[in-house]
């Protein structure tokens, strides 16, 4: 294993990859979706159709005028910009593919325009429910692709052809791996190249502490002279740590170093059952601990915080429960895709109400976690095409094997979630009290982001799925200090990996936050390039002034334990 590290790894056209990669939540969705809820929906649509025959009679008129132009050969139906679905030439020039494409495309569009009809007639109508019988219609018309299936899939039957039929064999190879070894899903990815600490995880550095929920790991200076105040990234519970330290010249850590900065992370131990009884106060507690270790090791007063997703939660909690108690030490937070306001719509709280929220409670008490693999399952399924039948087609139709590709690798690599902590999250989603005075409570304080009063530096993703860039301006809202909002150009997980280079990179910034979202995108000033290097320059400004690097890492009482990554990080579930 250790030899794979040291080989130039082919990641793949990024053409290919990038699709899935942006389909990947990277957040735990945290109610997850069973198919009693998807058939629940889909029973809502069926009943919403029923209730509007004029409607329903109108669809299904257009419909069959375009199977008849599609019958004709006049049909003009495209696929949506970056379908890939029908990318192979045959869709264009052969009248079969051509037609069955058509017809395939003309058959979902009638689906989900009847989508929502119930809530188009009643103003104010939860907006769950349009959303989840959405979801269900997505589910239902992306497994029935043509595509799918050998017959409808030009390339697959060329490739059989060319292959003598030994794609199909490898495919039936595929499957039955699967089968056995990743829960009856489609790989993502080939996992075999990548080594955490070897080729992934390798920014320099050591564990200085190791705790019951989290490590704490302190990077290795790359610069003669370092900022006298260190920064402390909080990354989500639910994944691994190293996101943000994903390989080299792709690493936010590494760049965070190469500018001078002190730079510390936690990396969450993945519990057991043993730990379910392990909460929100059980968590923000390992991070106000960690605060003071990094203090007392840097011999700083304060510290800068980073908080990624739901590490950024946890981050918002440890702010307000800090400033009820007038405790001082995060002099600037950041938090990155980081959704506070659950009222704005968004996949991750779709199916959150009364009764499936309670049914996922009931499910992760009884197993003492919400469990890492459920969670996988659940991630692919929010983004069919891209994370399921994309990979469908290409393991077992076309007998190929997925791609090495160090996100999707970070993606399968996630941990699970104690039933308290799971719970907590749920209630806040559910709830929504973090945009209340009080209506929360942490290490007995209520909190109140109004009081947090240190500057915050607020980033969404333009296209993030999970943390809505409205809901991540919401958040910036709640802040009583000064507060600056930023947007990446692209989805959640890509927002965080987003290192100088890329010429597709872009984000937006308007230093008039203000109280409407769609004012502060419309007068934002879109620049070309990467987040990361606006950021830097924002947090070396609340960073100090500097001083010789430390010759050593780790304190007094904190003596290096052992090189990062650590040990949490290879935890299996």
């Amino acid at each position: 294993m250790r030899a794979a590290a040291k080989q130039e790894i082919d990641l793949g056209s990024p053409e290919d990859l990038t699709p899935a990669a942006d389909a990947i939540l990277g957040a735990n969705p945290f109610v997850g979706v069973n198919s009693r809820d998807v058939l629940k929906s889909l029973g809502q649509f069926v009943t919403q159709i029923a209730a509007h025959p004029e409607r329903v009679g109108a669809r299904l008129s257009d419909f069959a005028f375009d199977l008849m132009r599609v019958a004709t050969g006049t049909s003009d139906r495209e696929p949506e910009p970056g379908d890939r679905r029908f990318a192979d030439p045959a869709f264009a020039d052969n009248p079969y593919f051509r037609g069955l494409m058509q017809a395939y495309l003309a058959w979902r569009a009638a689906l989900h325009d009847l989508v929502g009809l119930g809530t188009e007639v009643e103003p104010g109508a939860d907006w769950k429910m349009s959303a989840q019988e959405r979801f269900a219609v997505t589910l239902l018309t992306e497994a029935l692709a043509p595509t799918n299936l050998l017959a409808g899939n030009p390339a697959a039957l060329k490739r059989a052809f060319e292959t003598a039929g030994m794609s199909l064999v490898r495919g039936l190879r595929n499957l039955a791996d699967d089968l056995i070894n990743n829960g009856g899903m489609p790989a993502q990815v080939d996992r075999r190249p990548f080594v955490v600490g070897g080729n992934i995880a390798v920014t320099p550095g050591v564990v200085v502490h190791r705790g019951r929920l989290c490590e704490i790991l302190q990077y290795q200076p790359a610069t003669a002279q370092v900022y006298e105040r260190p920064v402390m990234l909080v990354p989500p519970q639910i994944n691994k740590f190293y996101i943000m330290d994903l390989a080299a010249r792709r690493s936010f850590t590494e760049y965070a170093v190469a500018h001078g900065l002190q730079f510390f992370t936690l990396s969450w131990r993945n519990p057991g059952p043993a730990d379910r009884e392990m909460g929100l106060d059980d968590y923000v507690g390992a991070c106000q601990e960690a605060v003071g270790i990094i203090a007392e090791i840097t011999g700083s007063p304060d510290v800068n915080l980073v908080g990624v997703c739901a590490g950024g939660i946890t981050s918002s909690l440890l702010l307000g429960h800090l400033a009820a108690i007038g405790d001082r030490r995060i002099n600037a937070a950041t938090l990155i895709v980081t959704m506070l306001d659950s009222s704005e719509p968004s996949m991750t709280g779709m199916f959150a109400n009364e009764e499936s929220v309670r049914t996922a409670v009931e499910s992760s008490r009884k197993k003492g976690v919400l469990d890492a693999g459920s969670l996988q399952r659940t991630f692919a399924w929010m983004r069919p095409n891209d994370l399921v039948w994309h990979y469908w087609v290409n393991n077992y139709l076309m007998g190929q094997s997925p791609a090495p590709f160090d996100l999707l690798f970070w993606n399968s690599d996630s941990t699970n979630l104690p039933a308290r902590l799971h719970a907590g999250f749920l209630e806040i989603m559910l709830r929504n009290p973090l945009i209340e005075r009080g209506a929360i409570s942490v290490l007995g304080t209520p909190v109140d982001l109004r009081n947090v009063t240190c500057d915050m530096f607020v980033l969404a993703g333009l296209t993030d799925h999970i943390c809505p860039w409205r809901a991540c301006h919401r958040a910036a809202r709640l802040f009583g200090g000064r507060t600056e909002f930023a947007m990446g150009g692209s989805g959640h997980v890509q927002s965080l990996v987003s290192p100088p280079g890329n010429f597709k990179s872009r984000y937006f910034v308007n230093p008039r936050l203000g109280d409407d979202a769609e004012a502060w995108f419309k007068s934002a000033t879109e620049h070309k390039g990467t987040w990361w290097e606006h950021w830097i320059e924002w947090i070396e400004k609340r960073s100090g002034n500097k001083r010789a690097a430390p010759a050593t890492l780790g304190g007094e009482r904190y003596a290096p334990i052992e090189p990062a990554p650590g040990r949490y990080v290879h935890q299996r579930p």
